[in-house]
Formats: structure tokens, sequence, C-alpha cells
């Protein structure tokens, strides 16, 4: 056996080493020499001690190739220090890919672009072709998105500029303004309501339109001979009939009243005439007023085309929805001729005209001990179940483009029918919101929400109903998070404050770009002639503007003809 002579090793009992006064190269025995030293970092690669597969050949051809530049020390000449850089070849990490990064939806697309076509992968011709759609329509929107948001997320509301439902003239009178932080903080109780008095007739609920599927939708049709009536409270003359009566002191409409309830959900500006008179308070709707108009997509993070020519736009999809929704609630009855009728006839109606289903519910609630409110409430149909008859409020969601939404009803509503709602809820709760308060004055026992949708994104004349669903109008509150209490307390607040106001007319506006509401004090003779500048209502303006209808002098308050109007503008 060979034996390893590892020479004596000096002993040094003052520290570590070879004594100081010795040489290390004296003391240590058959020290090698000739032996080159390479200082290294820890970021340099380290060959081998020793590499006994090479040979002389190899160790020329690599000096002559090996570039004298790429390291300070080259030991390519001695055959005991061999290169580590002709294992580069074989060097593999398990994982040296970057972690992924998130794609933002906002951020600089070229990030993410830059190495797709070292990719070398085929797809299909069509399936590019769509890919490439896509992205062209995602760098749109996302143009949008950034001209309508400067800042980033959460400002469009900022950003963006509401015009004011009424334009304030200089000599109104400013008394007080109210942010809507302090109408979530109010809660007002009150008793059941009593009703003075049925008028009008309903017809009853076709049930087969809730076994409608996108599959086998229905076309909306259209009622050209229905009359729709959407009159304020101060023409009602039910309602100054019982304001002579002295039944109340405080006189509105259901849509004045949802207005006030769900006032800090809105965005858009609206508008609210009070009238003092004597004792008594009145809350009207403005002629030209959008309390009539349903609002599409007010509560949405998604802009709206501000051109009033777009089909897309807030103004032309007011319209498109009110015209949808007076329809909808007209095509979901059984027109057998079998109706309901209650005490009084319609009371805006004439003798032998045809008038949609609607039956109006005058009620009364007591605020306090001396002050009661009676409002005009609608309802639409009527259903009987277990032979008891029950009130329905039928209300039409309408999708004119998924691209908004970004939800597709024909996909959706059989399989995620929870996320349709969902995102409904999201762009307009302010509207779904102003339904359920509605039907919940009403005291009605369902309410019906539709989904109606075009047949086509850029076709605004024809519309498919794609589903029913009903809801308990209680059951609905609580699911949209809707206070009664809260609502009430809103009402109340507003009431005790005008009737502190001296006699005279004032005008409750929401201010177009804050969440809060202000009270002017205007002319007694203020509105009076505005119907010819202001916009028409929408009962007004979908009649077409033929002169013949103006020398007969009918006041058809009638929205069923919207599409003659559309069809006239379209020629």
């Amino acid at each position: 056996m060979v034996v390893f002579d590892i020479g004596a090793v000096p002993f040094n009992p003052d520290g570590w080493g070879p004594p100081e006064s010795s040489s290390s190269t004296s003391l240590l025995p058959n020290h090698p020499t000739n032996v080159p030293f390479a200082p290294f970092s820890r970021s340099d690669k380290l060959g081998r001690v020793a590499d006994w597969t090479r040979t002389n050949t190899y160790n020329q051809t690599r000096t002559q190739t090996r570039n004298p530049s790429d390291s300070v020390f080259d030991f390519t000449g001695d055959d005991s220090f061999g290169g580590g850089a002709d294992d580069d070849s074989s060097f593999r990490l398990v994982d040296g890919k970057p972690p992924p990064r998130r794609k933002s939806r906002f951020g600089p697309r070229w990030r993410f672009q830059q190495h797709r076509n070292q990719l070398p992968q085929r797809r299909d011709e069509e399936v590019e072709a769509k890919k490439r759609e896509a992205d062209k329509e995602r760098a749109r929107r996302d143009r949008l998105y950034h001209l309508n948001r400067p800042g980033g997320h959460g400002q469009r509301r900022e950003a963006a500029v509401y015009k004011s439902s009424v334009e304030i003239q200089p000599e109104w009178n400013m008394l007080d303004q109210i942010p809507f932080s302090t109408f979530t903080k109010l809660s007002f109780s009150v008793p059941d309501p009593e009703d003075l008095l049925l008028c009008g007739s309903l017809e009853f609920y076709d049930r087969s339109f809730d076994r409608i599927t996108p599959k086998n939708a229905r076309p909306l049709e259209r009622f050209k001979n229905r009359n729709f009536f959407k009159v304020t409270t101060t023409d009602d003359p039910i309602i100054r009939r019982l304001a002579n009566e002295d039944k109340a002191t405080v006189f509105a409409t259901d849509s004045i009243l949802s207005t006030l309830m769900c006032a800090p959900r809105s965005v858009y500006s609206w508008d609210i005439v009070i009238q003092r008179v004597g004792n008594k308070l009145f809350f009207d709707k403005r002629d030209g007023s959008q309390l009539d108009l349903l609002s599409v997509h007010e509560t949405s993070q998604e802009p709206l085309p501000e051109s009033k020519d777009d089909i897309n736009s807030a103004y032309s999809l007011s319209v498109e929805a009110a015209y949808i929704n007076q329809n909808f609630s007209q095509q979901v009855l059984i027109r057998d001729g079998q109706k309901v009728n209650f005490e009084e006839s319609n009371p805006f109606a004439n003798e032998g005209e045809e008038v949609a289903s609607v039956a109006y519910r005058y009620r009364r609630w007591k605020l306090s001990d001396d002050m009661y409110l009676v409002a005009r409430c609608e309802v639409q149909s009527v259903a009987e179940v277990n032979n008891q008859r029950s009130f329905l409020t039928q209300n039409a969601l309408n999708e004119f483009d998924s691209k908004y939404s970004g939800v597709d009803w024909r996909q959706k509503l059989e399989t995620q029918r929870g996320a349709v709602l969902a995102t409904e809820l999201k762009n307009n709760a302010n509207k779904l919101a102003k339904w359920t308060a509605q039907a919940l004055l009403a005291s009605a026992d369902m309410m019906k929400l539709g989904y109606v949708s075009r047949v086509h994104p850029r076709d605004h004349f024809n519309h498919v109903i794609l589903a029913v669903v009903g809801y308990k109008p209680r059951d609905f509150a609580a699911q949209i998070n809707l206070n009664t209490s809260n609502m009430w307390g809103i009402v109340k607040s507003i009431v005790d404050l005008c009737m502190k106001l001296n006699e005279g007319k004032y005008v409750l506006v929401k201010d177009p770009s804050k969440p809060q509401v202000r009270i002017y004090e205007v002319p007694v003779d203020a509105f009076e002639n505005d119907y010819v500048e202001e916009p028409l209502p929408e009962d007004e303006q979908v009649q077409p503007p033929a002169e013949e209808n103006a020398e007969d002098g009918e006041a058809n308050t009638a929205t069923n003809d919207v599409e003659d109007k559309e069809i006239t503008i379209e020629a």
C-alpha cells in the first residue's frame, strides 16, 4: 500500500498559519512551485481543479481560438488548470425564466408584445384574425377609457362633464344645498298606508313568458294604439279633488317619490318642482323633465358617447329604454279582453280611447300627527293565485351592446343569470332601485323584470325578449341593499325642510357634478312656457312631427309611437 507523506506541519502557538518569524515556503515541505494563482469573486465561474481527460491537441486548439480579452487571466497553456468556459454549452438552469408578470389593462401594450414574434408557433388563420380583431377592439376601448378617465381608475365621474337637467337662471335664489352623505344617515318608519281610491283597469299576466329563454326568445311587439299617461301631480284631477277634501298635506306621484328616495344612487342631474300653497305641499315634475325617461348605464364605469346622434348616447338610450319598457309591460299580458275594473275608470283617458293596462292606487301615509302624504302609485297587471288576486309591476332591462357591459345576455342568461343581474345592478343601480321603490309604494305582490336585447347591436328599432324573472319587492330590496326606513327618512327630511319655506314655487335640483341637491326659489311663473324651448317629455317626443296632429288638438301622451319618429329620421 502506497504511503502518502504529508510532511511536518509547524506549530504556531500565537495564532493561525505558519509562525511569522519563519518563511511559509521554508516551513512547508514539498511546496509545489510554478502553480498559477487565479483570484476570483462569487460571480466568476470556476473550472476544474484538474482535468485528466484533456489532450495537448485540444489545449492548443483552445489556446488559438480563445479570445485573450475574455478574461484577465488565461491559463489554457497549463495542463493542470482547466477552463470552465467550455462547459457553458452543457450548463442548464432548472428554471431560468423570470416570474410571469400580470398583464395590466391600462399599461403600455408594447411591454407584453415585444417577444411575441420570437415564439415559434403557428395557428389557424381564422383564430389569428379573431385575435387581431379582439386586440384592436380592446385597444379602442382602452383609448376611450383613458380619454374619459384621466388619472387612472375610479375617476371617470370627476372627469365626465354632465349638464344640469334645468338651466339655472341668474335671478333664482339658492336657499340650501344638501350633500348625499347626510341622506344616508336618515331613518324614519311609517305605518302601513291606506288606499283612498283605485282607478283604471288591469289585464292578467301571461305566465308563459316566465318560460322564455334566449333559445326561444320572442320579438318585442309594438303597441301603437295604446296610450300611456305620465301626468304630473297638480294636473291629476283625483289629487286635486283629494286636496280640496283635505285628505293630506303633501301630494306627489310614485315616480317623484322614488326619485327622492333613491337620490343618493343617482349620477345624472334631475329636478323636481315644489309648490307651497297654503299649508299644502305639491311635488311636481317640470314640463320637459327627464323623470319620464329611463337612464341607461347611469352608474356604469364605462363611458357612453356624448353625441345625441349616436344610437348609444345617454339620451338616445333613455328614449329607447322608455319605449322598450312600455311595450314590454303590455306584451306580457293575456289580451283576451278580460279585465279587472276598479272603482273609477282611467282619470286621464277620453271616452272610447284605448289605454294601456294600468291601475292607479291613491294611497295615504302618515308622516306625523298632523301631516299626511298622498301619492299616486301604478301597477301594470294582475294575477290570480289560489283564488287570490295579486298586483304586479312590469319593467324591462335593455341590452344595447355587450361590449359596454362585458356580459353577453344570450350566453349567460341561462347558465349565469346571477352574474347578469349583478352586472345590471352595478351599471343601473339607480334605475333598479327606483323600480323597487315604486313597487314597494304600490304594495305590489310581485315585480317582473324582463331582459330585452337588440336583434343586432346597431339596430335600435327591433328587439327580442330573452327572459322574464319575477321577484318579491321586499326580498329584492334587501338584495340590492335598499332600506325602506332610509327611503322614508329622505322624504321626511325634505318635506320638513320645505314646510318651513314661505308660499311660492321652488325647484330641487341634483347637482350635475357633485353628490348633492340644491333648493332654489324661483318665480311663480317659472317653467310655464318651457315646453317649447326645453326637450319635450318622452310621451310627446315620440310622436311623429306631423302637422295634422297639432291641428286636431289631441293631447295624446302615448310613447308607443317612438318607432314612427325613428323611421322618419332614418328615411
